[in-house]
């Protein structure tokens, strides 16, 4: 009797055991019924670890998110809750109903499956019924918008772009990078830096938000009516609540990766009028001052002076020609030199160009430099203005008198003729003095020596020279040290002179980077991407940690164009950079 007391004890203990330690793995989906556009989250819960987790094939599905990962671990009243997920985020292909099958896992040596999960997916709906899913909070949280300071300019006039991102306090941003990159046909465009991503509050739709602004672009319409602007695309990973906490109540955050699109806009562009536009309009828009000046105005025959036409201001000023300078044909004009400076900012360009020319006069007397006129179209007011300069009489004082033609009249070009001058060719001289010199016995001289014994002194050296030359080419690793050295200044030059300067700088690295990988594993540009470089490196016997400095070097790349960077962290990069260059030409078999 006691001993079927004790076999009872023992199978409810072992029963209670097997209970405690059952194993669930389960498939849920967010939804069973969703349209077309709307997005299907479906979780792979179990409560012990596992291995060779196999996810069923998502055919009707396109998969846009995960897998993503996430642990709970969990006491309550002295027992432990684990529970392990992941998820995966899919888009339906097409409506239909379709079964999405069986995944696996292996849980301490046995197999386990999930029950198939049937959903029915119908025609595109206007807004998703039931709980929203990750994706669908992502979408409503995450906005990003192209600000544009004026939709109908005139012409040549300035209009701005900002691009801002909004995010909801309930999400956040992890990770982006920009998928495509507007093209700004019909504009002259010009990007302004964006010192770091600081975060502004604002409200979006009458909802608060907080905003970065990614970048910002100055554009000058070059032609006129409905011109496109193409919209920026963001691949960005987005932070959601999960509607879970962790042990200590904290909301755990689900990843979910978004495209985002800041949408094309249209920019009316209106010509600028005909009525009172000057005949020597050149294309000059916004609000200017014009100049000319002279370096002197008294010199004397065959020297030389410099004139300056210079405009000022604010407008599109790299894009029109400044008015030619005319003056007498006695005055010898050689090609200006163009001067730019010019800054640009959000209102535009602002600053200064001017074309400076050389005078040279051939003549002795007074020659005038006719008035030169600049008109403009003028935004403020909307109508035209030309400025004209004052006439300048270049006095030379000393010189040969012209003798035929009239000295003073004008050219329209740049390239004057030029009157021959008699006195010109004075200097040459038409005679010759010779004298007698006497030469001097080489034999017995000390250059007559010095060559003699050279080839016996030059033996030791020689032999020194020889064996010093032996001794290096012995050191086989020194040579590949000093060899992997020379590649890195020769692939990296340009790189160390950008530093300090962010994008710059970057983009020569990566470039260096590929350069060396073409000339080292014989690959183009076009067959780059990291896990073809990781296995030829590999096949190449370059150790896994260098492979895997060079593979976080070229990621730098790519991130730090979207990311603040200090120049220590730049510093830092170059010199990682030239000591994995050295390390795999050392390791490369």
């Amino acid at each position: 009797m006691k001993f079927i007391k004790y076999i009872s004890v023992l199978i409810l203990v072992l029963a209670t055991s097997i209970a405690s330690a059952q194993v669930k793995f389960e498939a849920k989906v967010s939804k069973k019924k969703l349209g077309v556009n709307e997005r299907l989250r479906i979780d792979f819960e179990m409560n012990q670890d596992g291995d060779n987790f196999v996810p069923p094939s998502f055919k009707d599905f396109t998969v846009v998110g995960g897998p993503n990962t996430s642990l709970m671990n969990s006491y309550n009243n002295g027992k432990k809750t684990y529970l392990k997920t992941y998820s995966y985020f899919l888009a339906p292909k097409k409506r239909g109903k379709f079964t999405i099958k069986q995944a696996t896992i292996e849980i301490e040596g046995e197999t386990y499956k999930t029950f198939p999960i049937t959903v029915t997916v119908s025609a595109a709906v206007d807004r998703p019924n039931g709980a929203p899913d990750a994706s669908d909070i992502a979408s409503e949280n995450i906005h990003l918008v192209a600000e544009v300071s004026k939709a109908n300019p005139y012409l040549n006039e300035a209009i701005t772009v900002v691009y801002k991102l909004f995010v909801s306090r309930e999400t956040g941003v992890s990770n982006w990078r920009e998928k495509d990159n507007p093209r700004y046909n019909d504009f002259w465009s010009q990007n302004i830096e964006v010192k770091g991503f600081p975060t502004h509050k604002a409200e979006y739709k009458g909802k608060d938000y907080r905003y970065v602004i990614l970048r910002k672009t100055v554009l000058y319409p070059q032609k006129t009516g409905k011109l496109k602007l193409e919209p920026l695309v963001l691949d960005i990973t987005v932070e959601v609540p999960s509607g879970r906490a962790d042990i200590f109540g904290r909301q755990l955050m689900t990843k979910v990766p978004k495209t985002v699109t800041a949408g094309s806009r249209t920019i009316n562009v209106k010509p600028l009028p005909d009525e009172g536009k000057p005949s020597d309009f050149t294309g000059a828009v916004g609000d200017f001052s014009f100049t000319v000046n002279t370096s002197k105005t008294q010199l004397n025959a065959t020297e030389s002076l410099e004139a300056e036409i210079q405009v000022s201001g604010k407008g599109n000023l790299k894009l029109f020609e400044l008015p030619k300078l005319t003056v007498p044909s006695a005055l010898e004009v050689y090609e200006p030199e163009h001067k730019e400076n010019v800054r640009t900012n959000l209102a535009g360009m602002r600053g200064s160009i001017s074309d400076t020319y050389t005078i040279v006069p051939q003549y002795r007397g007074k020659y005038p430099v006719p008035t030169i006129s600049f008109s403009y179209f003028d935004l403020k007011t909307e109508s035209y203005k030309r400025i004209t300069s004052d006439e300048i009489v270049i006095d030379v004082l000393e010189g040969p008198t012209a003798s035929t033609t009239n000295v003073n009249a004008t050219e329209p070009n740049n390239k004057q003729t030029v009157i021959p001058n008699t006195n010109t060719f004075a200097f040459i001289k038409t005679s010759s003095n010779w004298t007698t010199t006497t030469s001097q016995p080489f034999f017995k001289t000390t250059g007559f020596w010095s060559l003699l014994l050279f080839p016996f002194l030059a033996i030791p050296l020689a032999i020194l020279i020889r064996r010093k030359q032996d001794e290096r080419n012995a050191d086989v690793q020194g040579n590949r040290l000093r060899k992997a050295d020379r590649l890195a200044k020769k692939y990296l030059s340009a790189a160390k002179k950008a530093l300090g300067q962010k994008e710059a700088f970057y983009v020569a690295l990566e470039k260096a980077l590929h350069n060396y990988l073409k000339a080292k594993l014989n690959i183009e540009t076009s067959d780059f991407n990291k896990e073809k470089i990781e296995k030829l490196l590999h096949e190449r016997n370059v150790e896994g940690n260098v492979v895997s400095d060079f593979i976080s070097i070229l990621e730098n790349c790519e991130l730090a164009r979207y990311t603040p960077i200090t120049q220590v962290t730049m510093q830092n990069d170059y010199e990682k950079a030239a000591q994995t260059i050295s390390l795999i030409d050392k390791q490369l078999r």
